[in-house]
């Protein structure tokens, strides 16, 4: 039975999780003054903002945005402590869970180097194709699964991987038929196929916390609270490293953390967005663990898809993307394959109706619900 604290809980999840991409995307397309992007003999920035003052430009900082993120993560580790203080009689709090927190190096690299890359396509393309594309992740997830873990694949599950492949191809096409004259996605093709790629490192983030940090049975929270701290360690390293890297952002360099800094103290939008990036990403890694904690796994993820549509709304709602049949149906293939891959939904319904051959009970997948999915990250970073 369903509590009034259960409706608030996903309710939590869906706005929070819907608000942190939008942020995400208001601030790339902000824009507020900052360093000199170009020297004064060179022609105009790319990066500039019509009709603005000059020297205004886009907030194109993926980079410390993605530390953002980490921040977010972080604030789920004092979260975590605060819990356990004030549940410190609990016998399952009392559990001992001996680990060694450099476990989560590992996931947080790939965590680093996906959501960078998943931010810099973002920066290119429209929100909802970036949420949309994010599906892809169970294709990798279970190539790698068969390779790496030695797992056979159902019958279902390589349906559910063509299904999302199919619906890959038309959200793909999609953009391709949008063109890229939208000044808030400049070059969709390109920003996709940044998303996707940075999927096989998702995949693999995945899998290598399933495969060494599970055994450890470490609060989900937990996880997330040791990746945030070990993902702001590297991309505050790697910001001052590419600050001094050439490249195509503000005075030439791949990323300028001071032009980043000067335009979140001049641009009151830009704070907001940086601002509702942390606290979303917190809220929404604690609602997530708490909706697979307190209702299932499915439940989670059905939340996730309504999520992706609330983005794709919004975006219509504002002018940031223009209706596309052709991508409705590419994420409704997309929904369908994950829903299938997880053996949820249509297959039971197929088995109920005698369309489908029941499983082998000694070889059925046994799901359980309290347990996030394959492909929920535990993590809850912007991945999930």
């Amino acid at each position: 039975m369903k509590t009034p604290y259960h409706f608030f809980l996903a309710l939590l999840m869906l706005v929070t999780g819907s608000l942190n991409t939008i942020t995400t995307k208001y601030a790339d397309i902000a824009c507020a003054f900052g360093v000199s992007y170009y020297p004064r003999d060179e022609p105009a920035s790319v990066n500039s903002c019509p009709d603005r003052s000059e020297g205004e430009h886009h907030f194109d900082h993926p980079f410390v945005q993605a530390l953002a993120m980490f921040i977010g993560e972080f604030t789920c580790l004092i979260a975590f402590k605060i819990y356990v203080f004030f549940n410190s009689k609990d016998p399952k709090v009392k559990a001992k869970h001996d680990f060694n927190p450099i476990i989560f190096l590992l996931p947080a690299l790939c965590d680093c180097t996906a959501t960078s890359t998943m931010y810099v396509g973002l920066t290119l393309t429209y929100a909802s194709q970036f949420q949309m594309l994010r599906g892809s992740v169970i294709i990798f997830t279970g190539l790698l699964s068969r390779v790496w873990l030695k797992k056979l694949l159902k019958g279902y599950q390589w349906a559910g991987m063509v299904l999302v492949l199919f619906g890959l191809v038309l959200v793909g096409l999609a953009a391709f038929l949008s063109g890229s004259n939208d000044a808030s996605a400049p070059n969709p093709i390109l920003g996709d196929g940044l998303i996707i790629a940075a999927q096989v490192i998702v995949a693999l983030q995945m899998v290598v916390e399933q495969k060494f940090i599970d055994k450890y049975e470490v609060p989900p929270l937990q996880v997330v609270g040791w990746e945030g701290i070990f993902g702001m360690l590297v991309m505050s390293v790697l910001c001052l490293v590419f600050f001094y890297t050439p490249g195509p952002r503000a005075g030439h360099t791949f990323e300028n953390i001071n032009d980043a800094m000067l335009q979140i103290a001049n641009s009151t939008q830009i704070t907001l967005a940086i601002c509702g990036t942390i606290v979303s990403i917190a809220f929404f890694n604690f609602s997530g663990v708490s909706v697979t904690k307190e209702m299932s796994a499915t439940t989670r993820m059905v939340l996730d898809s309504v999520r992706t549509i609330t983005i794709w709304a919004y975006g219509l709602a504002v002018g940031w993307e223009t209706f596309s049949g052709i991508q409705i149906g590419g994420f409704a293939l997309l929904l369908a394959g994950t829903f299938v891959y997880n053996n949820l939904i249509f297959t039971p319904l197929l088995r109920r109706i005698g369309w489908m051959a029941p499983e082998d009970e000694t070889e059925a997948t046994v799901v359980d619900e309290k347990k996030p999915l394959l492909d929920a990250n535990t993590s809850g970073s912007i991945n999930d």
